[in-house]
């Protein structure tokens, strides 16, 4: 993909613009949440929190806190997943064993929002801003006060509600049409970023392993493909081996040892040979 055509859109580029422009992301953070916030700054600099027992580490796109501890991780989302509400509660548990240190009491885990900009209508309802907390299902109005939210923005959705700010927003994502203060400042950065030469060649690297990673793992695939195929041909095969040996009325021990069949698998043979003394291996049932 051409660097210089790249959009805000782009997951590179998205990244980028806002954690090289802290002030910006404090704006967007305030424009989708409808919230004022003093300040931000980067509450994790690698943005790589590595803390599963398999070693398992999630990068996040942004991931900030504000000047009273709240966290706030936005994630750009320009592919249609289906798994993007257990990808939020992943991250969201993620996030709560970043913020609490080993021994501390419960309530020093921090007030967090995930937050996923999608391209496309995550649960097609037609509405702009889905948000989501907990609450007792039966009796809506009580939260359940664990002061976590997950909001998923979709700038497809009926707009007509919304403050002229974020459906300026909305359209500079869909189009990059700048009409508001907001817009012009991030098209002015996205511009900044398409020419900087430093973030081009990193921008290259990257693309450059993820395709390795990409090859790396199609090659896996195929290894695996065909070790299960040998394996497959493997059974079939000594299952053929037992089946000439019971119609020349071997006895079961040296079928064992010929064909390296359980015994119960050699008895299931030849209940099936009795059935229909034509069989084959691969009309066997299984």
């Amino acid at each position: 993909m051409d660097y210089t055509k790249l959009t805000f859109t782009n997951n590179f580029v998205f990244c980028k613009v806002l954690e090289n422009n802290l002030e910006l992301c404090q704006e967007l953070l305030e424009l989708i949440l409808g919230v004022h916030i003093q300040k931000v700054e980067l509450a994790d600099k690698e943005k790589v929190l590595d803390l599963t027992p398999d070693g398992k580490s999630v990068r996040l796109d942004i991931y900030v806190e504000d000047h009273l501890g709240t966290v706030y991780n936005i994630e750009m989302q320009v592919a249609a997943k289906r798994n993007l509400p257990k990808r939020s509660r992943y991250y969201q548990g993620m996030i709560d064993l970043n913020s609490i240190e080993k021994g501390a009491r419960y309530n020093s885990l921090k007030k967090s929002y995930v937050i996923f900009i999608c391209m496309f209508d995550p649960f097609e309802k037609n509405l702009p801003i889905y948000t989501f907390s907990n609450r007792c299902r039966e009796l809506l109005d009580l939260e359940l006060g664990d002061e976590t939210t997950k909001v998923f923005v979709n700038p497809y959705g009926d707009t007509r509600e919304l403050s002229a700010g974020i459906d300026a927003f909305f359209k500079y994502l869909k189009e990059e049409i700048a009409q508001s203060d907001f817009t012009r400042k991030l098209y002015i950065e996205v511009e900044k970023a398409r020419e900087n030469k430093e973030w081009r060649r990193e921008y290259m690297a990257w693309i450059s392993e993820l395709e390795e990673s990409k090859e790396e793992a199609r090659a896996e695939g195929r290894q695996e493909g065909r070790q299960e195929g040998r394996q497959e041909g493997s059974v079939q095969g000594r299952e053929q081996t037992a089946i000439r040996m019971l119609k020349d009325n071997m006895p079961i021990s040296k079928i064992i040892l010929y064909s390296n069949l359980s015994e119960s698998c050699i008895l299931e043979l030849q209940q099936s040979l009795n059935n229909d003394p034509t069989v084959l291996a691969d009309q066997i049932p299984q």
